[in-house]
Order: C-alpha cells, then sequence, then structure tokens
C-alpha cells in the first residue's frame, strides 16, 4: 500500500528473467481469483453474468500453469515472491470488493480493462527477455490477452443474451431504488418535516436553546444526508455520519422509555442505523455522482 502513494519499489525494467515470468504468475493468480470473486458477488442476482466471469477465471488458470511450467524448465521449482505493488510504475487492479456495488456493465468493462493491461505486460516483457521459449510464450500470451480483450463482450453473447441482459439490467434499477433512493428519500422526508416544527416546539416547551439546537442539528443532517444520498454523492462518510445520528438519536430518545425498540417507538432509528452502516460498507450505487467523478478521475 505504501509502495502505490509514495512510489516505492522496483522498477520494471530492473526485473530478470525469473522476476518477469514471477510476476506474470502471481498476477495470473490474482486475476482468476477476481474473476471468481466477480461470479460469487454476481452469482445470486445475476447468475448467467456469473457464468461469464467464471470461464474467463479458467482462461486465467490455463496461463498460470504454462507460466508455471516454463518457470520450472528454466530457473526450478522455486517461484520467488514478486506482486503487482513490489513494482513501481505497474498497472494496479481495483479490489474485487469494490466491484460488487457496481453495475452489470461496468463489471464487464473492467474485465475487458484487466485484459488489455495484462496484453500490454506481456508485450513490454517479451521485449526484455533473451529466451527463445520465454519470448514465445510471453508473445503468444500477448497475443492471447489481445483476442480476450473481447472475450467478456463475446462471453455476454454467449450467456448474456438481449432477454437476459434486460432482466439484469432491471434487477439492478430495482435494487438501486430499494438500496439507495428509498433510505435518501425516507431521511429527506423525515429531516424535512422536523426542521421546523421540532425547533419551535423544543424551544417553546423547555425553554432550553440546547436541546433546540441538538433537534435541529439532527434535522439539518437528515435533510442534507438524505438529499446528498439520493444523489449519491459522498456516500460512505455521509452514510457513517447518519447512521452515528440515528444511533445516538435512539440512545438519548428512545431507550430510556423502554429497552425494546418495538416498545419505545425507536424501531425507525434502529432500521435506518443499519440501513446506513450497510451504505458505509457497500458504497455507491453504479448510478452514483461518486461513480461518475471515479470514472473521470
Amino acid at each position: 500500500m505504501l509502495s502505490r502513494v509514495f512510489g516505492f519499489g522496483r522498477p520494471f525494467s530492473s526485473l530478470s528473467e525469473q522476476e518477469i515470468l514471477a510476476l506474470a504468475i502471481s498476477s495470473e493468480e490474482d486475476d482468476a481469483r477476481i474473476y471468481r470473486s466477480y461470479a460469487e458477488g454476481l452469482e445470486h442476482d445475476f447468475p448467467q453474468s456469473a457464468k461469464l466471469f467464471e470461464e474467463m477465471a479458467v482462461e486465467e488458470d490455463g496461463h498460470r500453469a504454462a507460466l508455471i511450467e516454463l518457470h520450472r524448465r528454466r530457473f526450478g521449482e522455486r517461484i520467488p515472491l514478486i506482486r503487482r505493488e513490489h513494482v513501481k510504475g505497474y498497472y494496479e487492479r481495483k479490489p474485487d470488493w469494490l466491484v460488487r456495488p457496481l453495475g452489470i456493465d461496468k463489471v464487464r468493462r473492467q474485465a475487458e480493462l484487466m485484459e488489455r493491461q495484462a496484453q500490454l505486460f506481456y508485450q513490454e516483457a517479451a521485449k526484455r527477455t533473451s529466451d527463445a521459449s520465454t519470448r514465445r510464450l510471453l508473445g503468444d500470451l500477448a497475443a492471447a490477452e489481445q483476442g480476450h480483450e473481447t472475450l467478456a463482450h463475446e462471453l455476454g453473447q454467449k450467456y448474456v443474451p438481449g432477454a437476459v441482459r434486460d432482466e439484469e439490467a432491471a434487477t439492478e434499477r430495482r435494487q438501486f431504488i430499494l438500496t439507495y433512493v428509498q433510505p435518501g428519500l425516507a431521511g429527506l422526508m423525515d429531516g424535512s418535516v422536523s426542521t421546523l416544527a421540532p425547533i419551535f416546539a423544543a424551544a417553546f416547551s423547555t425553554h432550553d436553546s440546547w436541546n433546540a439546537f441538538v433537534v435541529g442539528l439532527a434535522a439539518i443532517l437528515e435533510v442534507a444526508g438524505g438529499l446528498l444520498l439520493l444523489v449519491g454523492l459522498f456516500t460512505r462518510p455521509v452514510a457513517f455520519v447518519l447512521a452515528g445520528e440515528m444511533a445516538a438519536a435512539y440512545f438519548i430518545a428512545h431507550a430510556p422509555n423502554d429497552f425494546f425498540p418495538v416498545n419505545n417507538g425507536g424501531d425507525g432509528a434502529v432500521l435506518f442505523c443499519f440501513i446506513f452502516l450497510y451504505l458505509v460498507f457497500s458504497g455507491p450505487g453504479a448510478w452514483s455522482l461518486d461513480r461518475q467523478r471515479t470514472a473521470t478521475a
């Protein structure tokens, strides 16, 4: 991680042929694992797309086996431990857990990007080796990755025909509405209703400016946070703040009356607290402003 932030690590030009092979092996292992993780994350709601990534993982397994066999013939059984993060300027992969909230089409585009990056790596690696068998294998893998750049599209046509694609898009829209739009609107409406009335009610009934301030602050957080969640802007930090606000509201206003939420009227606060916590970990949706900002960065 520090090598990514501060630019540490060895330059690619300093790697030996054995280290290049070791880097290729670890990269193929990571790519296969990422594709299987994609398949696992999509299996429940998008089973046809999951098959797509399972087949792509099998392709990466074949590349890895060929590279290991070449390393065994040239350098023996011991493979140096070298990974992407150890090499300065080497292409990186997004953590696969970030993909699960992404849309289906964006996941497929990410797979195409992975194949294109792998192709460029093998082309550069082939230029740096003098061994005929190594150069041939790296060249063959570069050609294979160039063909596989369109593999996600081809497998999509095989496993995800038009009708299935439309069905998956409809499922994704429903998930987006239930996961992001509905909580955002609920928080917005709840905060809007409670923006002015509770402030004046608290001020007049208690003559306590602090209580009025606390209620007003909560209402402002709900209005502003609901709007930001609705458009998917700063999703994780906003959801974290709102989860904390819901927890504070429960323990301050509801818990003193009764232990159980169903009896003290705090079931809504508990529900929204866990919804917002889910958004903290799941992150923004496919159509959010956060995703657009990331894509154009």
